[in-house]
């Protein structure tokens, strides 16, 4: 199951920093069973939205070369404030090292400029073709992400 934990990219500087939000809202489903009498997005919630953050600036980054991009380890993971309903998380990370496929970033959510999460990631990159042979399977994700990508960076909602 794949949950889209960015709603909007604002900015984007490729090899260096990405910003993107997450809006919050009561309609959203796992809201029923966190916390039913007060709901908040789930922390581990919070940190695949700083992964995905970060997994957009390194796509692109590297102009979608790879099919996957994925969360290798999280360090020093820190919660700091709870994201309600009707407020805006918003998600910095900094690329802090790049070596190979691996990537070492920076990334915090704020709400209203308070931290409420902050983490050290790891994210790791490869072709899907490297493990499934030329099947098809690394060029189809890789144009998934790019069309997803474009409807993130669209400041209207329509896809760029």
């Amino acid at each position: 199951m794949y949950f889209r934990l960015i709603d909007q990219i604002l900015d984007l500087k490729h090899g260096k920093k990405i910003v993107a939000t997450k809006a919050v809202s009561l309609a959203e489903e796992y809201l029923r069973d966190h916390f039913p009498l007060f709901p908040v997005l789930p922390g581990v919630l919070m940190l695949e939205a700083m992964y995905q953050a970060s997994a957009w600036l390194i796509r692109s980054t590297d102009d979608f070369r790879h099919g996957m991009v994925v969360l290798k380890e999280a360090k020093n993971v820190r919660y700091a404030d709870f994201v309600k309903p009707g407020q805006l998380l918003v998600i910095s990370a900094t690329i802090q090292k790049r070596e190979a496929a691996c990537t070492w970033l920076q990334a915090q959510g704020t709400v209203q400029d308070r931290l409420a999460v902050s983490a050290k990631l790891t994210l790791e990159s490869f072709d899907l073709d490297d493990q499934n042979g030329k099947d098809g399977t690394n060029e189809f994700t890789r144009q998934s992400m790019l069309a997803e990508y474009r409807q993130l960076m669209a400041r209207d909602g329509s896809p760029v």
